[in-house]
């Protein structure tokens, strides 16, 4: 049998993080290996329980969950490791942040309930919590107006350098992944096999150092290879 989906979870209220664990538990193919009040509690059960997937709240006292998910995405030891930013607000610049260190997409404190149990389990598959309706978007909005320029990773002169490793096909694909669209979508816009598409994705990411799927997004606005476009 396939083992269980490894969650933790980090939030500052009890009462939310317990009715995570009832839900989340209650399904046969994951299981929460710990909670976490802080980031710092995070980042040392994220080393201890080995988990696969984090959902992390944004603001927490003392160590906050962005802080948290950069000393995550920094430790090669925990490069397995996929986070869900959890945020009261739709759009917060702190979303964009996270998705820059390295968080695997976000979603809303107010998520239906299936909805949360799909996020952990796209995020343990290794794809992103990507939509054109909202990280996309969101990425866009703040890109544009230079908000997510935090001086953490590299800069735009840098991903402009990077792109240069990739061929054409795999700029192409870039440019598509940063669109929103899937792998299936892509494959059928290029008349290729998601495979074909599966593997530019995974070959562009080892190229630009990114750690996923949405770190591909960011990189595509930071190099200015795709434009913001904010309605």
């Amino acid at each position: 049998m396939t083992p269980p989906i490894r969650v933790l979870l980090a939030d500052d209220q009890a009462l939310l993080r317990s009715a995570f664990r009832v839900l989340v538990d209650s399904e046969p193919d994951m299981q929460v290996v710990g909670e976490a009040a802080d980031g710092a509690e995070a980042v040392a059960l994220a080393r201890s329980t080995r988990a696969d997937v984090v959902l992390m709240d944004i603001r927490m006292p003392g160590t906050d969950g962005l802080a948290a998910t950069r000393m995550i995405s920094a430790d090669p030891e925990l490069a397995g490791v996929r986070i869900v930013m959890l945020t009261t607000f739709e759009v917060d610049e702190y979303v964009v942040q996270s998705l820059r260190a390295g968080a695997s997409g976000f979603l809303g404190k107010g998520a239906e309930p299936d909805e949360l149990l799909n996020a952990i389990r796209i995020a343990a598959g290794g794809e992103a919590l990507l939509s054109p309706a909202a990280t996309k978007g969101l990425i866009a909005t703040f890109l544009a107006q230079g908000g997510s320029s935090d001086g953490s990773g590299p800069s735009a002169a840098e991903y402009s350098a990077r792109l240069g490793a990739l061929t054409g096909r795999e700029r192409e694909v870039l440019v598509l992944v940063a669109g929103g669209l899937s792998n299936d979508e892509i494959a059928e816009r290029l008349v290729v096999s998601p495979l074909t598409v599966k593997t530019h994705v995974n070959r562009a990411m080892a190229k630009l150092g990114a750690r996923d799927r949405a770190q591909l997004v960011v990189i595509a606005y930071e190099s200015g290879l795709v434009r913001p476009r904010v309605e």
